[in-house]
């Protein structure tokens, strides 16, 4: 035991990635996005995706902290928590697999969706952090309990567009994210990767 504990542990440390964002609004930094995922002792994937964003104009004030938490197994997701704390309150979107479906539960502001989905989920928005979508056409977004549509622009960004028809634009570099537009009617949020260590 003692010989195998320590070669899983760094085994854990190896396959563990973090990338941290700034976000924007109107050119000056409003928060942070942290992206994390890393395999488990069980052969499992945790990923985790953490934003904070704290904006104060003269009419426009807003918090928001939301934290999503996903647990994938052999390509698959198993389970999604998405925990949104804001000055407008607090919510929750749960999503299970439960051998033969998902249970899909989203309670966000101005948002619930109750339902079941029988095919398997094997992307998802905070996927598009880690792996450039060249081969998927859609995403599933956690925190809206539904797929966006995925598709690429003439410039070679992604829209992954949802159903009410905003479109937020992620933007790679040899296949790495470093930009994301998130579409809101009152200002654009720009999401851009920070240099390592910062």
């Amino acid at each position: 035991m003692l010989t195998i504990c320590p070669s899983v542990t760094y085994a854990q440390k190896e396959t563990a990635e973090t990338r941290r964002y700034a976000i924007e609004v109107a050119g000056a930094q409003v928060g942070t996005l942290t992206a994390t995922r890393k395999i488990q002792p069980d052969g499992q994937w945790f990923y985790t995706l953490i934003s904070d964003v704290k904006v104060n104009f003269l009419i426009y004030k807003l918090k928001i902290y939301y934290k999503v938490d996903n647990l994938v197994r052999q390509g698959q997701l198993m389970r999604s928590t998405v925990e949104t704390h804001t000055n407008r309150g607090d919510y929750v979107s749960r999503t299970e697999w439960k051998g033969d479906h998902y249970d899909i539960v989203a309670q966000q502001y101005k948002h619930d969706l109750t339902t079941t989905e029988r095919a398997l989920i094997d992307y998802t928005i905070t996927d598009l952090y880690f792996t450039e979508p060249t081969h998927h056409k859609r995403a599933y977004a956690e925190y809206f309990g539904d797929f966006s549509a995925i598709s690429r622009t003439p410039k070679g960004s992604y829209l992954a567009a949802r159903r009410d028809g905003r479109a937020d634009e992620y933007t790679y570099e040899n296949g790495q994210l470093v930009k994301v537009i998130k579409k809101n009617p009152l200002k654009n949020f720009v999401i851009r990767l920070l240099p390592a260590g910062k």
